[in-house]
């Protein structure tokens, strides 16, 4: 068991530059090892999963963005005991340069690509390929306001 339980939140983005382009990261560590991925993170205590995915998009990459909509949601167990569970959001990228230092203890490489290379790309995600290939409307951030007095949250998301 980890500090963060039992039970797993991450958040993740779909990251596409005005050239179609798709934001992707090459980790360090654990099962994406070496292979190209999406900028991803946990959700730590006091923040939000959408305010965890901008925090880790410029952890990873030093882009800022901004969170458009929900696009999925990836569900699983690992080793019947954690449950492991991600919501991945489409941002809107307010910067395009990459501009944290390569490699660090994290990341291992930072590129745009485009969507045609990337399903070519046997070191690539299965999860980016699904995304490409069935990506949806994303469901909108559309409020920001208290579920009412009995919630002590500061902000509540609503995605519809």
């Amino acid at each position: 068991m980890t500090k963060r339980g039992n039970v797993w939140l991450g958040a993740s983005a779909v990251v596409v530059n005005d050239q179609g382009e798709w934001l992707v990261v090459q980790k360090q560590y654990g099962g994406l090892k070496d292979m190209w991925s999406m900028c991803a993170g946990f959700v730590e205590a006091g923040e939000s999963a959408d305010q965890a995915i901008v925090r880790e998009l410029a952890e990873e990459t030093g882009i800022i963005g901004e969170v458009i909509g929900v696009i999925g949601v990836r569900s699983g167990v690992i080793k019947e005991t954690i449950s492991d569970n991600m919501i991945v959001f489409l941002v809107k990228p307010m910067t395009t340069a990459i501009t944290i230092k390569l490699p660090n203890d994290e990341i291992k490489n930072v590129k745009w690509e485009s969507t045609a290379h990337l399903l070519s790309d046997d070191k690539c995600s299965p999860m980016i390929h699904e995304f490409i290939e069935h990506l949806s409307s994303p469901l909108p951030l559309r409020s920001t306001i208290s579920p009412g007095p009995q919630f002590n949250y500061s902000t509540y998301h609503l995605f519809f």
